[in-house]
């Protein structure tokens, strides 16, 4: 089997890049501009290609040379608010280049899709709590709009190319590897912050509430899809448990063991208010559940940020 991971060098990616290597599932192959990710973090095993998504030829050239049978879609524009300043920008990353390697694939043997969704930003404003699949979707934000017809589109490539697709609408994913430098990832920015003894930012009251799930978790739920060749269509994945961005924020101070400093500012545009999502789909035809607990993914991503922070690897 042959699978391309596009932006294997990030966060999410890398792992999920690691875990094939360790499964043995084949020839592997990465796609990153190292815009955000970095070359260290892609797995020796792999083959590299440093090349932006939204490059038609260059896509074209990497697909037809490497054609892949499986492809994990993991490239992203993450940042809700950059999406909301800058839209056009977002949906060429996000929609655009979604297009391109779908283009590809389907002249090149592609068979299917693993894609990253939004468990979040593609419902908007949420009426029920945790929300299943079925629950509304009215995205706030460019970004959530552009997850929306991403999913829209691969639909549409599956019923006329045969090409089947997985659309896993992640809740917030933290761990180790997270970037604490970004725009996204607030779990990563306040371990960094309270490691170098800063106070926070939060914008907004802090009461606002998000679904954190483990990275390590999150991996399992892209090797099911791949190994799941039944189940098709979106899935959350998520815990279905709400923690508030106070809450967040107290205990990793506890956990770093420094008194708690908090700033707060305006609340940012195209972000909700509350957000959980329920994985009982998940649980049902992937076999998949939320394994790592908030207490324990928290100690396990303090101690890799605050120890890259000290200078440590």
């Amino acid at each position: 089997m042959r699978v391309l991971v596009t932006g294997g060098a990030g966060f999410i990616g890398s792992h999920t890049v690691d875990a094939l290597v360790e499964r043995g599932v084949g020839e592997i192959a990465v796609i990153d501009d190292l815009s955000t990710g970095k070359r260290a973090q892609v797995n020796a095993a792999a083959r590299f290609y440093q090349a932006d998504v939204r490059d038609d030829a260059e896509v074209r050239r990497i697909v037809g040379e490497f054609q892949p049978q499986v492809l994990f879609h993991l490239a992203a524009q993450m940042d809700v608010r950059r999406s909301v300043a800058a839209p056009v920008f977002d949906a060429q990353v996000n929609l655009l280049g979604l297009l391109e390697l779908l283009e590809a694939g389907r002249q090149n043997g592609l068979r299917r899709v693993v894609f990253a969704s939004s468990g979040g930003a593609i419902y908007g404003e949420q009426e029920t709590f945790p929300c299943s699949e079925d629950h509304p979707l009215r995205p706030m934000s460019p970004y959530g709009v552009a997850k929306l017809a991403s999913e829209k589109y691969l639909a549409f490539y599956a019923t006329e190319y045969g090409i089947k697709y997985l659309a896993l609408r992640y809740a917030n994913v933290y761990g180790p590897r997270q970037d604490p430098h970004g725009e996204a990832g607030v779990v990563a920015i306040f371990c960094r912050r309270l490691a170098e003894a800063r106070p926070l930012t939060i914008f907004g009251d802090g009461a606002q509430s998000r679904d954190y799930v483990f990275v390590g978790d999150v991996v399992r739920a892209n090797l099911a899809g791949l190994e799941e060749q039944a189940a098709e269509g979106a899935f959350n994945i998520g815990t279905g448990v709400e923690t508030s961005v106070n809450e967040l924020a107290a205990r990793l101070a506890a956990l770093a063991g420094v008194r708690l400093r908090v700033e707060y500012a305006a609340a940012r545009p195209g972000e909700q208010r509350r957000s959980s999502v329920a994985s009982r789909r998940a649980a049902e035809l992937l076999g998949w559940r939320p394994q790592v607990d908030l207490g324990a993914g928290l100690r396990a991503t303090f101690a890799q940020i605050a120890g890259r922070t000290n200078g440590s690897p």
